[in-house]
Parts: structure tokens; C-alpha cells; sequence
């Protein structure tokens, strides 16, 4: 997967799934970023665990798709053996992450993991909201 398109080049339907989904979290973060800097005494430990995990979070979301994408390409042996290896680096990376942001004082570990996880809160919250019929069938009274 490359970052940038070609001149002229179209984007596939999944490039522009991911673009949504990292634009909308990007822009969580920098609400997160204002907010915290608005509210909290020290605003700046807040601001690095935000940028430290939402950007690994955001990478880490890229590498999925592209093993994703390779995976696909695969048989299914060697894309099972490949998609599992690539799991663990990027548990791994998440791990080392988390570590860091505990061992460092000018990060906030709850910042990190709030910035590592607000991607999969964007994918949950933009896929749930997004099925009008799922609610209706929710909502909708059983007719016997």
C-alpha cells in the first residue's frame, strides 16, 4: 500500500475507506490536543501521549491494511503464516508503545493508549451509526 497516489490515479474503495477513517481520526485528535491544552495544568505530557499513540495507532491501522491487502494476494497456507507474523509485530509494537509511555515521564500513559485505540473507536462508531436499517430493525415492533 502506498501512501500517495500516482498523478491521475483513482482511489480504490478501501484507500478511500482508510483516508476517511485516518482524516476523522486525526481530527479527534486535534480536538483531543485543544481540549487538553485548554484544561489541564500540564497540557504538554497530555499533547505527546495523544501524538505518540494516535500516530503509532494510525501507522499501526496502515500496516493492517497492507498485510490485509498481500494476504489476499496469497495462498491461503502462506497468507495464514503471514497474516500471524504480522500480527505479532504489530502487537509488539503496541506493547513497546505502551512501555515507553510508562517509562517516560513527559507522556501520559493514558493519553497513548487513548490515541492507540481512538482509530478502533472511529471504525466502531462510524460503522454503527452508519446502518439506518440495523436500527430499524432494532426499533421495530414484532408484528405476530
Amino acid at each position: 500500500m502506498r501512501l500517495f497516489r500516482k498523478k491521475g490515479e483513482r482511489m480504490g474503495e478501501t484507500s478511500q475507506l482508510q483516508f476517511k477513517i485516518i482524516k476523522l481520526s486525526v481530527v479527534i485528535l486535534l480536538l483531543l490536543i485543544v481540549v487538553s491544552i485548554l484544561f489541564f495544568n500540564n497540557p504538554m505530557v497530555w499533547v505527546y501521549g495523544y501524538l505518540f499513540g494516535g500516530l503509532i495507532g494510525i501507522l499501526n491501522f496502515m500496516l493492517l491494511a497492507r498485510t490485509i491487502e498481500k494476504a489476499m494476494k496469497m495462498v491461503p497456507s502462506r497468507a495464514q503464516m503471514y497474516a500471524s507474523a504480522n500480527y505479532f509485530i504489530r502487537f509488539s509494537i503496541m506493547a513497546l508503545v505502551l512501555i515507553v509511555s510508562l517509562k517516560a515521564d513527559y507522556i501520559n500513559t493514558l493519553a497513548t493508549l487513548i490515541g492507540l485505540l481512538l482509530i478502533k473507536f472511529v471504525i466502531l462508531v462510524t460503522n454503527l451509526f452508519s446502518d439506518k436499517e440495523y436500527y430499524k430493525r432494532i426499533f421495530k415492533r414484532k408484528e405476530e
